[in-house]
């Protein structure tokens, strides 16, 4: 079977080269080149993905050792479990490469090539052959990663994805509704997972389940004068505008939601294959799992945090939705000129079309909270250790310039967080509102799972908002300074300079309600104090 899988059409792109093992030390993806991960490694830090447990689903799987021979002669990856489907895997059977490649960016134990997150324990199901396999199997597939280690899964990576031509609905188009879509939506809020999902990219062809609203999804980035710093032509464009009708509705959100949330290196990786050979990737195959296991890093944190009860922290850390406030905010947007002004971001990430975030969309119009290409920026590990050690701070008390919270909101009310200092003049701040469209399971023989003759409900998204303010005006016109009031979205999104030296608040509004009454949410900011 692993010699037939398809990966032209369901797997993300990879270009592999056979290479001497002279370059394997130069693993700039998980630099401060790419994403800062190598610092998070080392002391004072110590960080390694101990103990928490992180997912993969596939067409094919990664060989274990001990299990499978075609990693007899190759130690460098320690699988926790792997599956076919919901069942334990054979011996030999399904092992894949291109599986194999994108659980090394994870949790790789090669010296030269070490994972984002080496010791996190990595759970795995192949999909099988897709003949006669679908969706529902590759829901079932997911569904049995995120029970594993006792039902304690963090994060979830989806290096593959379905073509548009397979999904069995009438004139199928990208609107949320896909059965394995909704799957994910699902199980993100069911089994508080972080799914990390390779964008679809090329000339598109595996859009499923891009068109998620819960997960993250993940563009790639290249090197420009060795630096991550651009996103790769290779990925689509992820809008509409300037694409031809032909793959309008077929490869973008039919809605116009935006398909990126988060930009992570993918070209020319090196990555160990199982016959422990060098290989150079390329593709979102490659970005996602940098995503999953730097959410392994940071969960790591939060669990010391918990065990050694530190204040302004509780087990709110471990919501999907704070990790995806918390990777998105504390993304690389514009380099910081040393002053701190731009929040320290560590480079000046560009487009296609080489223009900034500065230039986008999501800049000048306040309905639009993430660039089509870029989404937030690009994923910067040590960054998001910093804004998740930062802590969690509650409204009824004035807050750090630093932090983030999960809480809920009630509809038509707003919940307001006032800074303990003045924020200053010409600093820019950035905010991340995040929250789950509601997809209920149809669970006919009430077992609480997924079964394969079963189907999902889309309750639809409640609508929020979320405003920057000067904390003593009382008019909310007059009062706002910057805004996030997109109406498809389910992230908000604020980087705005602020006008002057003053005190401020953040407001996060429940404008619209769809389904529930209450909504929960996350909030992340990260601002510049004046004193």
């Amino acid at each position: 079977m692993n010699k037939k899988l398809t990966w032209i059409i369901w797997g993300l792109s990879a270009s592999c080269l056979s290479l001497p093992v002279f370059g394997a030390a130069l693993q700039t993806s998980l630099g401060t080149n790419g994403i800062d991960a190598l610092r998070l490694h080392q002391a004072p830090y110590n960080l390694s993905g101990r103990k928490i447990a992180i997912g993969q689903v596939e067409i094919g799987r990664p060989g274990m050792f001990g299990w499978d021979k075609a990693v007899s002669k190759n130690r460098a990856i320690s699988l926790a479990g792997v599956f076919l489907r919901n069942n334990p895997a054979k011996s030999n059977s399904g092992v894949d490469s291109h599986a194999y490649n994108v659980a090394g960016v994870m949790v790789s134990r090669d010296k030269a090539l070490p994972g984002v997150a080496p010791n996190a324990r990595l759970y795995s199901s192949a999909v099988g052959s897709i003949k006669n396999m679908g969706q529902p199997e590759e829901c079932l597939s997911t569904q049995h990663v995120a029970m594993q280690n006792g039902g304690d899964i963090r994060a979830i990576n989806f290096s593959f994805g379905e073509p548009l031509n397979r999904d069995p609905r009438p004139e199928a188009v990208l609107d949320g509704n896909a059965l394995l879509t909704q799957c994910i939506d699902w199980s993100s809020r069911v089994h508080n997972v972080v799914y990390a999902i390779a964008g679809n990219q090329g000339k598109g062809g595996i859009p499923i389940p891009t068109d998620n609203y819960n997960a993250i999804n993940v563009a790639f980035s290249s090197r420009r004068g060795g630096v991550f710093n651009k996103v790769d032509v290779s990925n689509l464009a992820g809008s509409i505008e300037g694409v031809t009708g032909r793959l309008a509705g077929k490869e973008f959100n039919s809605d116009g939601r935006r398909a990126v949330g988060i930009v992570a290196p993918g070209s020319n990786i090196s990555l160990l294959n199982p016959d422990g050979r060098l290989n150079k990737v390329t593709g979102t195959s490659f970005a996602a799992p940098h995503v999953t296991a730097t959410v392994a890093l940071l969960q790591e944190l939060g669990d010391t945090k918990l065990r050694t009860k530190q204040a302004n922290w509780s087990i709110d850390s471990r919501r999907h939705q704070v990790m995806k406030a918390i990777l998105l905010n504390s993304a690389d947007k514009i380099q910081d000129m040393g002053d701190g002004l731009r929040l320290g971001m560590t480079r000046t990430m560009i487009d296609k079309q080489n223009q900034s975030w500065l230039d986008s969309e999501a800049y000048k119009d306040s309905k639009i909270p993430l660039d089509s290409q870029m989404g937030a920026g690009h994923l910067n590990a040590f960054r998001a250790y910093q804004q998740f050690n930062a802590g969690q701070w509650q409204p009824s008390q004035p807050v750090s310039a630093l932090g983030w919270d999960y809480r809920t909101v009630d509809a038509a009310s707003s919940a307001e967080y006032i800074f303990a200092h003045p924020l200053r003049e010409k600093s820019f701040v950035a905010i991340t509102l995040t929250w789950d469209r509601l997809v209920e399971l149809n669970d006919r023989n009430q077992n609480q799972l997924y079964d394969v003759e079963e189907n999902f409900s889309d309750r639809g998204l409640n609508n929020l908002d979320l405003y920057l303010v000067k904390a003593d005006a009382k008019n909310l016109e007059e009062a706002t300074v910057c805004n996030s009031i997109s109406e498809i979205d389910n992230v908000e999104h604020i980087f705005c300079p602020i006008p002057a030296t003053g005190k401020y608040k953040i407001r996060v509004h429940y404008r619209q309600k769809v389904n529930e009454a209450t909504q929960p949410y996350a909030l992340a900011w990260w601002t510049v104090p004046a004193n």
